[in-house]
C-alpha cells in the first residue's frame, strides 16, 4: 500500500496514556474526571457494588433510573468504565492498593475523613506510589472550621454569596438554574489535576491536590467583588441588567425578549440611532454611561416602547449588523438545536446499548493537534470489572469467588 493511500491514524489524544482512577459521586468529581476522559485519560471509574453512583438512580426517566442509568449519570460519565469494589472489605482494599500502583491520577469527592477511616489516605497511596496525582474535592475544603460540613450545591451557592446578588428586588435571594458551584468546582479540579501532571513531567514528584466548592466559585465574583473590596460599594440585585453599563441587559420586543449590550459610548449612540431616539444621546440623564446607569429606569421603558414595534429576530440582525451585540433570549430545547451549536459539535451522538443514541456534550475546546471527545458511552455498573482485575493478574475463578463474596 502506498504511503497516499494508508488509513490516516486516528489523532493522539492530549492525555492518552493517563490513568485515572475516579472514586467521584454525582456532579462536582464526575464532572472533573468526564473532562479528563474526554481529554483522553483512561477514567475507571470506582463504584460500590450495591448500585455504584448515585447519580445512576437521578433523572426524569424512572426506567433510566431503574436501570441505574439515570439521566444525571449519563450526562457526564462518557470514555469511563466502571469497576465495582466494597471498599469496606480488606480484600477490596488490597485490589484497590494495586490499582494505585498502576495509576496516575486519584480524583475522590468524600468528606474530608472518609479516605483516612478506610486506610486510604494519600501519604498511605503515596507510599506505594510516589507518582501518584491525589485530588480530593469537598465542600469546604480539607481543613478549617467547616471542612467536615456536609455540602450540596445549593447550600455553596448560599454560603458564597452568589444567591445574594442574583434576581431583582421582588425576587431575591434566587439560586442559580443550575449546579454552578458544583460545575465550576469540577472545573477547578480538572485544571488542577492538569497542572499537577504537568510538574510530574518536569520533576516526577506526584501530589496532594484540596479543591473546594467554596472556593471555587468566589473567583467568578470577581468583578462583584472588586466593586466591594476596593470600590466599597455593596451589589444590588438588579436582575437581567448589566451593573457596568445601560442600556444593557433584557429588553421586551413585539414577540418577546431581546438581550442588548451597548456597553461602549458608540453602541449607545447606535441604538439611539436605530430606534429613531436620536433625542435621547444628547438628554443629560442618558449622555454619559454613569448618567445612563443611574437613569436607566427611565431609559428601559423609552427603548422598549420602540423595541415592541417590531419582532426580536429584526432587532437581532439590525442591532448586530451595526456593531451592537444582541441576542434572542432561547429555550433550552432552541438553544441545544441553534444552527451555530450544531456547527460547532457541541453535542454529539453516541448509542447507548439498551437506551439508543443519545445527544451528549462533548469537549468544548477545540484541540488542534489532539482533539478530544467522546468514543465510548457511559457505563453499565460493572461493565468493566473483569477485564481490570484480569489486567491486575486475577485468574475468572478469583474473579467469581470475589463476586460470590461481594467484595467486586
Amino acid at each position: 500500500m502506498s504511503d497516499s493511500t494508508k488509513p490516516t491514524p486516528p489523532p493522539r489524544r492530549a492525555l492518552q496514556g493517563v490513568r485515572v482512577l475516579d472514586m467521584t459521586n454525582v456532579l462536582a468529581g464526575p464532572f472533573a474526571t468526564l473532562h479528563l476522559a474526554l481529554l483522553g485519560a483512561e477514567v475507571i471509574k470506582i463504584e460500590n457494588p450495591t448500585d455504584g453512583d448515585l447519580a445512576r438512580k437521578l433523572g426524569n426517566v424512572p426506567a433510566l433510573n431503574q436501570q441505574l442509568m439515570g439521566t444525571s449519570f449519563l450526562a457526564q460519565n462518557s470514555n469511563k468504565k466502571s469497576l465495582t469494589l466494597n471498599l469496606k472489605n480488606p480484600e477490596a482494599r488490597e485490589i484497590f492498593k494495586k490499582l494505585v500502583a498502576t495509576a496516575d491520577v486519584l480524583v475522590e469527592n468524600f468528606r474530608p475523613d472518609v479516605m483516612g477511616r478506610l486506610g486510604l489516605a494519600y501519604p498511605v497511596l503515596a507510599e506505594i506510589n510516589p507518582r501518584l496525582v491525589y485530588c480530593a474535592i469537598s465542600g469546604f475544603g480539607q481543613t478549617g472550621p467547616d471542612a467536615l460540613k456536609p455540602a450540596y450545591d445549593q447550600i455553596i451557592q448560599g454560603l458564597s454569596g452568589v444567591m445574594a446578588i442574583n434576581g431583582d428586588e421582588r425576587l431575591n435571594p434566587l439560586r442559580a438554574g443550575f449546579p454552578v458551584c458544583d460545575t465550576v468546582g469540577g472545573l477547578t479540579a480538572a485544571f488542577a489535576v492538569l497542572a499537577a501532571l504537568f510538574h510530574r513531567e518536569r520533576t516526577g514528584e506526584g501530589q496532594f491536590i484540596d479543591v473546594a466548592l467554596l472556593d471555587s466559585i468566589m473567583p467568578l465574583l470577581g468583578w462583584v467583588a472588586a466593586n466591594l473590596l476596593i470600590g466599597q460599594q455593596p451589589p444590588v440585585p438588579m436582575g437581567n441588567d448589566n451593573f457596568t453599563a445601560a442600556p444593557s441587559g433584557t429588553f421586551a420586543t413585539d414577540d418577546g425578549y431581546i438581550n442588548i449590550a451597548a456597553n461602549k459610548q458608540e453602541q449607545w449612540e447606535a441604538v439611539a440611532d436605530l430606534l429613531r431616539v436620536p433625542e435621547l444621546k444628547t438628554d443629560p440623564r442618558f449622555q454619559e454611561r454613569d448618567a445612563r446607569k443611574k437613569n436607566r429606569h427611565a431609559l428601559t421603558p423609552l427603548l422598549e416602547t420602540k423595541l415592541k414595534e417590531m419582532p426580536t429576530a429584526h432587532w437581532v440582525e439590525l442591532l448586530n449588523e451595526h456593531d451592537v451585540p444582541s441576542g434572542a433570549i432561547l429555550g433550552l430545547e432552541a438553544a441545544l438545536n441553534q444552527p451555530q451549536v450544531q456547527h460547532r459539535q457541541t453535542l454529539q451522538k453516541i448509542p447507548v446499548e439498551g437506551i439508543g443514541a443519545l445527544r451528549l456534550f462533548g469537549l468544548a475546546a477545540k484541540l488542534e493537534k489532539t482533539p478530544g471527545g467522546i468514543d465510548a458511552p457511559p457505563p453499565r455498573l460493572s461493565a468493566h470489572t473483569a477485564d481490570i482485575l484480569g489486567s491486575l493478574g486475577y485468574s475468572p475463578e478469583e474473579i467469581h469467588r470475589l463476586k460470590a463474596a461481594r467484595t467486586i
